[in-house]
C-alpha cells in the first residue's frame, strides 16, 4: 500500500489533480463493505493533511464498523454534470487503518480550520491507497487516467 504522499511523490500532477477535485466540495462518497459483503456508500468529508489522506467519522457510525471488519475501500469526489464536464472526476481506492493516536492530527486540523473536536468524538481512519483514477472530458471524448500500485499510470481514452 503506498501513503498518499508516496503516491504524490511518484504521481505529483495526477495527485494535484485528485486533491483538487475532492477539495471542490469537501463532501464525498465512500463505499465500504457491510459485514454480508454487500457494499454501503456513505458521505465522508477527506483530509488530504500532513502528506497523508484522513477522514473522520462519527464513533460506531456504520462506516466506521464496516472499515474497522473490512479496511477495503472506494473513495469518489462529488461529481455534478458541470463538474465533469467542466473539472473532471477523481476516484481512490486502497485501505483504511483505524488511528488511535489522534492527538496530532487534531491539533493539526485547529490549525487549519479552528475547528477541534475532542478524541473521544471522532474515529479517525488514515487510507493507504492502491488505485486513483483521474477522468477528465476533451472534446467529445473521456480521458481516463488510472494509477494502481507497482504498475504505474494507464491512459485510455474513450469516445
Amino acid at each position: 500500500m503506498a501513503t498518499w504522499a508516496e503516491f504524490t511523490a511518484e504521481q505529483p500532477d495526477m495527485a494535484a489533480f485528485v486533491q483538487g477535485r475532492f477539495a471542490a466540495d469537501r463532501h464525498a462518497l465512500i463505499a465500504t463493505l457491510r459485514k454480508d459483503g454487500s457494499p454501503r456508500i456513505s458521505g465522508v468529508e477527506p483530509d488530504f493533511a500532513r502528506g497523508e489522506l484522513w477522514a473522520g467519522m462519527m464513533p460506531n457510525s456504520l462506516k466506521s464498523k464496516d472499515l474497522r471488519r473490512d479496511p477495503r475501500f472506494a473513495l469518489h469526489c462529488t461529481t455534478t454534470v458541470a463538474s465533469m464536464t467542466e473539472a473532471g472526476d477523481a476516484k481512490i481506492s486502497g485501505t483504511a487503518e483505524f488511528w488511535t493516536d489522534k492527538d496530532a492530527y487534531l491539533k493539526d486540523l485547529f490549525d487549519r480550520t479552528e475547528w477541534q473536536p475532542k478524541p473521544e468524538e471522532i474515529d479517525l481512519f488514515r487510507f493507504d491507497v492502491t488505485e486513483v483514477v483521474q477522468l477528465t472530458v476533451e472534446g467529445d471524448g473521456m480521458i481516463v487516467l488510472s494509477w494502481h500500485e507497482g504498475r504505474g499510470t494507464r491512459r485510455v481514452e474513450k469516445k
